[in-house]
């Protein structure tokens, strides 16, 4: 079963190709979705689903605090969205 993980603190410059490349190490990587502004700018953290569990715990022991690119990186298993709160809600 695959397993979603919660990529903070990338350089706003990396790429989804990087990425998938880098986590690519700890196990086979089945998509990355890097959050993005509505612009296109990237928001600085993204999310990697991993094949399975396997490789998803080995990508958060051995990255998690990791330098990539000059930054130190969180990796961590993604929480599923919460709902969001209506702004106007009286």
């Amino acid at each position: 079963m695959s397993q979603k993980l919660y990529v903070g603190n990338l350089l706003y410059e990396s790429t989804e190709e990087e990425l998938k490349e880098y986590f690519g190490q700890a196990g086979a990587v089945l998509g990355v979705n890097i959050i993005r502004f509505r612009d296109g700018k990237s928001k600085g953290f993204a999310f990697v689903e991993m094949e399975n569990e396997e490789g998803a715990k080995k990508a958060i022991d051995e990255m998690n605090g990791k330098e990539y690119k000059g930054r130190t990186l969180v990796v961590a298993q993604a929480r599923p969205q919460q709902p969001r709160e209506e702004d106007n809600q009286a």
